[in-house]
């Protein structure tokens, strides 16, 4: 697969990226190539390859889920400017 010359301008155009004659010559060719292969990794033949979420069979270690910290809540809702059934009042910003 290529890419034409003027698909590269209308790209430049749309990502409103300045491209000299001379870079849109080497694009070009950057860009063709990158294409091919691509069309080299399509043609692969991955029906026998099972899906993966990761190359290595790493397995993350968990800490244990406990609570650390004590209750400040009403400590931290006395200070507040406003509060109603425990939840904190905000002006409203959106109408």
């Amino acid at each position: 697969m290529s890419i034409s010359r003027e698909d590269i301008e209308k790209v430049a155009v749309l990502a409103r990226i300045k491209v000299d004659g001379e870079q849109v010559s080497a694009l070009e060719k950057d860009l063709g190539n990158i294409l091919d292969l691509v069309d080299q990794l399509s043609a692969a033949d991955t029906d026998s390859v099972e899906p993966m979420a990761h190359p290595l069979d790493a397995v993350q270690k968990l800490r244990p889920d406990v609570v650390t910290e004590t209750n400040q809540r009403e400590a931290f809702q006395a200070i507040a400017p406003a509060t109603e059934d425990g939840l904190y009042l905000v002006p409203k910003v959106i109408e």
